[in-house]
This record gives C-alpha cells, sequence and structure tokens, in this order.
C-alpha cells in the first residue's frame, strides 16, 4: 500500500480536504480545514499529486534502527549492499560509524521533534528523501523551504496503532518500496532489556521490548529478515522463507474466510478491501510538491527523481506489480479497521497510448 500522503488522496477521500487535511497540520488553529488554501499552503510543500514511491521499485531493502547492539557487530558494508537504506531520526552516518552501519543513505523517517534538526544532519546528502513521521508544522516547513532534499508526508498507518516507534513505521515503509526487507539494530534478541543508542547515551522514556513481538511476527511470516549480534556468527537460512505468491495467496485465502464468515460475497479481487474509489483524470497536470516562495536551492531539489519518473525506467517487477493491479495505487484509512482502503485508478501507460 501507498504510505505517502498525495493529493489524491486527499482529493479522492470524502471531505479528505475538510477533514483529514486538518489532522496533518499542527498548530493549525483549527479542527478542519475551513480555509482551503491554507491548508494547500502548509501542505503544499510536501505534497506529490500522486504516489513517488511504487510497491517492488527495489529489490533489497536495509531498515537500520539505532540500537546500540548495532556497536557489537560490523554490518557496514552488508547494509550498503542493499538497494535502498532506510534510517531514522537524527542517526548520524559518517565514517567514525561507517562499519558498523554503513554509509549508504536513501530514506530517513523523522518524527516532528528531529525534523526541526534536519538542516544539519543531512549535511552532504541531497539525494537523501526525508519523510516526516507524524504533521508538518510552520516552523519546519521554513526549514523544508531551504533544503535540497525532497521531503514528504508519512500517511500509511498499516499495523495497526499498537505498532508503535518510528522504527516500526520504517519497516512499514519499505514494505511499501521493496522485494525483500533486512532490519539491523531493532534489539530483538533476549537478553536486551535497555535502550541505548549506537551514536549517544540512553533515552529515557522509550521501551524498545514493545516492538519485539511485532519484530519476530513479521519475520515468522517471511516479511521481513532480522540481523542482530545474537546471529551474526552463524550462516542465516532464508530458504523456508515464504515467496511473495505464497504471501498473497495466503493474503486472498484469508480475506475469503473473513468475507464467508460475516456473509459477505468476495468478488473484488485485489480490491475487496476498497471502501473508496476514485479515478485520476488523465489529462490533468502533475503537480510537483513546492511552493512559489522556495530558495533557489529548493527550486533545483531532487523531487523530480522521484515524482517525475519515466514509467518505462522503473525496475522490471515493478512495472509488473502496477499492470497487475490495474493502475491502482491503494492507501490506507486511519483507523482500527485494518482492511478499509482508500483506492485510485490511473490510466495505464498501455491505455495513454491507445488515446
Amino acid at each position: 500500500m501507498t504510505t505517502v500522503l498525495t493529493r489524491e488522496y486527499l482529493d479522492v477521500r470524502p471531505d479528505g480536504w475538510l477533514d483529514y487535511a486538518a489532522k496533518r497540520i499542527a498548530q493549525l488553529g483549527a479542527d478542519k480545514c475551513y480555509n482551503h488554501s491554507l491548508c494547500e499552503e502548509h501542505l503544499n510543500l510536501i505534497l506529490p499529486s500522486k504516489p513517488p514511491f511504487h510497491p517492488r521499485q527495489f529489490k533489497t531493502c536495509a531498515v537500520v534502527g539505532n540500537s546500540g547492539d548495532l556497536l557489537k557487530t560490523e554490518f557496514g558494508q552488508e547494509i550498503d549492499e542493499h538497494d535502498a537504506v532506510f534510517r531514522d531520526n537524527e542517526a548520524p552516518v559518517n565514517k567514525k560509524y561507517a562499519k558498523y552501519v554503513g554509509l549508504k543513505r536513501d530514506f530517513r523517517l523523522v518524527v516532528r521533534g528531529a525534523a526541526r534538526n534536519m538542516a544539519a544532519i543531512l549535511n552532504g546528502s541531497n539525494d537523501e528523501v526525508l519523510i516526516i513521521k507524524s504533521v508538518t508544522h510552520k516552523d519546519f516547513n521554513a526549514m523544508i523551504k531551504e533544503l535540497p532534499n525532497p521531503v514528504y508526508l508519512f500517511q500509511g498507518i498499516v499495523l495497526r496503532r499498537g505498532a508503535k516507534g518510528t522504527g516500526m513505521k520504517s519497516i512499514e515503509l519499505a514494505l511499501s518500496m521493496c522485494d525483500i526487507v533486512d532490519i539491523y539494530g531493532f534489539t530483538v534478541d533476549p537478553g536486551y532489556t535497555e535502550w541505548t543508542r549506537y551514536f549517544s547515551t540512553p533515552r529515557k522514556g522509550h521501551n524498545p521490548l514493545q516492538g519485539r513481538a511485532y519484530y519476530q511476527l513479521l519475520e515468522c511470516l517471511g516479511v521481513i529478515r532480522i540481523h542482530s549480534p545474537m546471529r551474526s556468527e552463524r550462516k542465516q537460512d532464508w530458504s523456508d522463507v515464504p515467496s511473495k505468491e505464497d504471501i498473497k495467496n495466503a493474503h486472498s485465502a484469508a480475506l475469503r474466510v473473513k468475507k464467508a464468515s460475516s456473509g459477505e460475497i468476495n468478488d473484488s479481487g485485489p480490491y475487496v478491501s476498497c471502501k473508496v474509489w476514485g479515478t485520476v483524470d488523465p489529462d490533468s497536470s502533475e503537480q510537483i510538491s513546492g511552493s512559489p516562495d522556495m530558495s533557489d536551492t529548493r527550486k533545483h531539489s531532487n523531487y523530480s527523481k522521484w515524482e517525475v519518473v519515466p514509467f518505462e525506467s522503473l525496475r522490471r517487477e515493478a512495472r509488473e506489480h502496477y499492470f497487475q493491479l490495474g493502475g491502482v495505487s491503494m492507501y490506507k484509512m486511519d483507523g482500527n479497521k485494518l482492511d478499509d482502503l482508500v483506492c485510485v485508478r490511473h490510466v495505464l501507460p498501455s491505455e495513454k497510448l491507445s488515446r
């Protein structure tokens, strides 16, 4: 599912601009976007027209947590060999820690408080995509206007609200783009009971154990692969991990059982959970994230690297997935119902050619 907030989602979702947009803007002064123009002003800077990232866009991805257990191993080179690397908050990437966490930097998910410090953290990495976890804020909107990096807002809550922590959300972000997700630095092994960071003193108020069950469950289901100090001395065997096809079939079977038990008829294929439908006008202009008052640096940022990428240049598996879903982007509707989706259909490239 799509995990980055887009304009098409707000346009298609009933009262998306009035109700939902207001929830993504801190200190708006109102619980609804009665002033549509004002809300657009807050969000346009980080609001692409359509999803900038695609399912199966990368083959292998590494999600690097901030745990101090990273200093017990030297996974740096292994992490850098992935097609894309996801990091959290203020985690430093430099020569001091290179042998432990690598140097590759592609995506960084941050909470609102950490976003204010990103100018220094991102310095020297203009390509690293910054994704704000919760809400945008006028204070760091001003900072964003000076950054050359692409910046987006995280939309998805797929693994329910019980899956807390930026690390879990980074995994969710990676799962929306990658075939294989390897995680490092998540203190998942027995024996780790205290929160430590690889780059700073322990931070109070955070319990790493609350996510442990989620990580282990996801690994058992074949969704992620865990790398940790306890496992580093032995050769990891992934031969029993379910294939993408097995996972897809299991998910379809679970949905059929659920529908049958509730007396509903399941004849919608992959769209059985689409509660809201919308269609993108093929003749509409595709707005690029940004605002008129951006700095010269920002105007020449790397947004275009993701937002106007030619379909033909995507990885073959990503293009096949797009065709299999009929050009439909699926978004999670926030709330407790896990399978309620907003679905937006785009015109397929083959249809464009026939027009």
